[in-house]
């Protein structure tokens, strides 16, 4: 396979019709030119230059090459820009894998200034309520970045990004709406709007409401985080998410659970030397998870600072 250095020097004698010009452009040693020349001859098993006293010129297997050698060579100098424009974190891709409910207070305002400052990035989203399925992807090379609440799965480099209350949805005229914050207990025998199974957001739930049983009172079961605290604003009764799943405008109430429910949200790589993950996680990280203002005031007090945890985290 004749070298990129060969087919550069084709390209300079072809343009400039001598041997030493070509080898002043290409800051090489006229011999050196020569020796790349009769390779890529001996390549092509043909002569590609004839030699006279006007100079060098072309022969009709050299013109016909000289298209793809141009096109070869500039290949391979887009290769290059691209390979140090990623580097510099200003083009490439990232294949993101984000928890459903995330996608819109979490990742969303980043992407919005990450298309307008990196027009050259593409950002490669799959939403997903599976984390295990998920981290199988980002073992696996499918993926680059999984944005889930922390499951303490080893073997991966994660980062903090943001801490994420989860709360109680309720319709606005509830009896439970009349108070402040509520206890796992309070959820007992009450009308409860659940998860499908392929939703693992269910099974979390039910691990941390200690002794508290569901499934007598489970009324609807969906597969989208979102839904749910809608379909309790609807009426059908109450339901805990993270309070990334309230869109603001919530036509329900939103109470607290006293003591708190805080879970941590971590960006998880296998590559965190990567510049354009890292500098998505850095940006991640100082963006935060939006919560809308007019679901803020529901959870007071607002001003006070998260202190509990939830229970995998004490």
């Amino acid at each position: 396979m004749p070298s990129l250095r060969a087919l550069e020097c084709l390209l300079a004698v072809a343009e400039l019709g001598s041997v030493t010009r070509a080898a002043r452009h290409l800051h090489l040693s006229q011999p050196a030119i020569s020796h790349q020349l009769a390779a890529l001859e001996r390549e092509a098993g043909t002569a590609l230059l004839t030699r006279d006293r006007r100079g060098v010129r072309l022969t009709a297997a050299g013109r016909a090459a000289l298209p793809e050698a141009r096109r070869a060579v500039a290949a391979a100098d887009d290769a290059i820009a691209l390979a140090r424009a990623v580097g510099r974190g200003t083009a490439g891709a990232v294949r993101v894998i984000c928890a459903q409910s995330l996608t819109v207070p979490l990742l969303a305002p980043v992407l919005i200034r990450w298309n307008q400052d990196r027009p050259d990035v593409t950002i490669t989203l799959r939403e997903s309520t599976d984390p295990e399925s998920a981290y199988a992807m980002l073992e696996s090379g499918e993926a680059d970045l999984l944005l889930f609440p922390d499951l303490r799965i080893t073997g991966f480099e994660s980062t903090t990004i943001a801490e994420e209350e989860m709360v109680v949805a309720l319709p606005a005229r509830h009896p439970l709406a009349a108070r402040a914050a509520l206890r796992p207990s309070d959820i007992q025998g009450r009308p409860f709007v659940h998860f499908t199974p392929d939703n693992e957001l269910g099974n979390w739930i039910q691990r941390h409401l200690d002794n508290v049983d569901l499934q007598p009172s489970v009324v609807f079961r969906t597969a989208v985080t979102a839904h749910a605290p809608q379909l309790a604003a609807a009426g059908l009764g109450l339901t805990v998410v993270p309070i990334s799943a309230i869109t603001p405008g919530f036509p329900g109430a939103v109470r607290r659970f006293d003591p708190r429910w805080i879970r941590r949200l971590v960006a998880s790589t296998t590559n965190p030397r990567d510049p354009l993950t890292a500098q998505l996680i850095d940006d991640l990280h100082r963006t935060g998870l939006h919560v809308p203002p007019d679901i803020a005031e529901q959870l007071t007090p607002a001003e006070q600072p998260p202190t509990d945890v939830a229970p995998e985290d004490r």
